[in-house]
């Protein structure tokens, strides 16, 4: 969650590497073509997702930001009139306008609203924090009844509960639901949620779970867990808050994959890219084609329009400058969800002489894995391929992108699809697949022709 004043959470990165390619089913529309979208929304809309941005209604007096929203984008997230200090300031005393001002504009317009949070440690109202473990308990089910209730049948998903998670792994300890309620409290929040509205989805939301690490198998276990039990929670949010010192993890398209094998949907809730140029276009594309590679993950939300009123405004993170330009970010955010990007080429292709060469990346957990196979051409122009992946024993493919697939099992053989299947001398093309047991170990080999 973006708060009022800058994070100074250090981020643990690992350099990109290519994310995974686009999704294998729908149509695909590359970019240039007569059926190409012109807008963020439209494109994302064509591939039965949301491309939504943060909102402050502060700004909607300002023509070009409304305009530059409701015409580019179908979803909308409030950037903080929804949060506790705004809309219950007092016990009791709920102030629904300035979100309100949000939502029946997009509803007006059929966009799709995240209700952006019910439960967090950060600006909370001043009386919440100093109450007694009986009386939160009390406020905090009597909140998401309230809000959830003047909402009902309007809202997308809720973030109900919002980074309670520490770096280590750790449920937070300075946030006054887990000081005084225990663990228990997320649980109790996601059954109130869903009593309070049964056809919202339920979201946990955080930042730094990106990649895998401690802080996301922290919330992998949560998700788990509640799962098991059937505590009612269908989407996980990934903030995506990145920057040259926290660049896109390299695992970062399979850890979106291991969540949604769990049964749950994800989404990208409040994406920022600090930098310019080809270096922060790239960057969004390797992000955007991370979630099209993965059939669960329904949206991606910008956090806000332009530049200039970025909580990280210094850093240019997002797709218009500060004058409403589209930027360069811009034209590869839409060039992907037109389907026609493809991840850059190698920094160092391998030497000429086969006609086509295939290597694998496996991420594995404990329960099921993703491949991630990059096939390079050799000194010659591929004109379509075949890679054979041989898995490990007890290993079964349940699902893949960007390629046809023979076989769930053993030596699994993959063919290219309509549009990877010409690569120029040296150049490489990705595709992927999830399964389940130990990925960890496949060989690969290819064919050209």
């Amino acid at each position: 969650m973006v708060i009022k004043s800058l994070r100074t959470t250090a981020r643990k990165v690992v350099v990109v590497a290519a994310a995974g390619a686009l999704a294998a089913t729908g149509a695909i529309a590359l970019a240039g073509t007569a059926d190409a979208a012109t807008t963020l929304g439209a494109a994302a809309a064509a591939r039965g997702k949301y491309f939504g941005a943060a909102v402050s209604a502060g700004h909607l007096g300002e023509a070009q930001y409304t305009s530059t929203w409701t015409t580019e984008f179908n979803g909308v997230t409030p950037e903080n009139e929804m949060k506790w200090d705004t809309i219950e300031p007092n016990r009791n005393q709920f102030n629904f306008s300035p979100a309100d001002q949000i939502t029946t504009q997009a509803r007006g317009r059929s966009m799709t609203i995240r209700g952006h949070t019910l439960v967090w440690h950060s600006q909370l109202a001043g009386w919440v924090s100093g109450l007694d473990a009986t009386n939160l308990r009390s406020a905090m089910v009597n909140h998401i009844n309230g809000v959830m209730g003047h909402y009902k049948g309007q809202i997308y998903a809720w973030d109900v509960v919002n980074e309670a998670f520490a770096e280590n792994g750790a449920r937070r300890s300075e946030s006054p639901f887990q000081q005084k309620l225990g663990n228990g409290y997320i649980e109790e929040a996601f059954r109130a949620a869903r009593a309070a509205d049964p056809a919202a989805k339920l979201c946990y939301n955080d930042y730094n779970t990106d990649g895998q690490n401690a802080k996301s198998n922290g919330v992998f276990a949560m998700v788990q867990d509640f799962k098991s039990r059937g505590v009612p929670i269908d989407c996980v949010g990934f903030q995506s808050h990145f920057n040259s010192a926290s660049p896109v993890p390299s695992d970062y398209q399979a850890n979106l994959a291991r969540f949604a094998s769990l049964g749950v949907d994800v989404q990208i809730t409040e994406l920022d890219i600090e930098g310019s140029g080809s270096t922060q276009a790239n960057n969004y594309t390797r992000v955007l084609n991370a979630c099209l590679a993965v059939s669960r993950c329904t949206g991606i939300t910008v956090w806000g329009i332009p530049d200039k009123y970025s909580w990280r405004a210094s850093g240019t993170p997002l797709l218009f400058d500060s004058n409403y330009g589209k930027k360069a970010a811009y034209t590869a955010a839409l060039n992907a969800l037109n389907g026609g990007t493809t991840d850059p080429p190698p920094e160092n292709p391998p030497p000429s002489g086969g006609a086509c060469t295939a290597t694998v990346t496996t991420n594995q957990w404990q329960d099921g894995f993703v491949g991630t196979v990059r096939v390079t051409a050799g000194s010659a122009q591929v004109n379509g391929w075949t890679v054979t992946v041989t898995l490990p024993t007890g290993a079964t493919i349940t699902s893949g992108w960007n390629a046809n697939r023979s076989g769930n099992i053993g030596a699994v053989n993959f063919t290219n699809v309509s549009f990877n299947g010409s690569i120029a001398p040296g150049q490489s093309v990705e595709f992927g697949y999830q399964g389940t047991g130990t990925g960890s170990g496949a060989t690969t080999s290819c064919a050209a022709g």
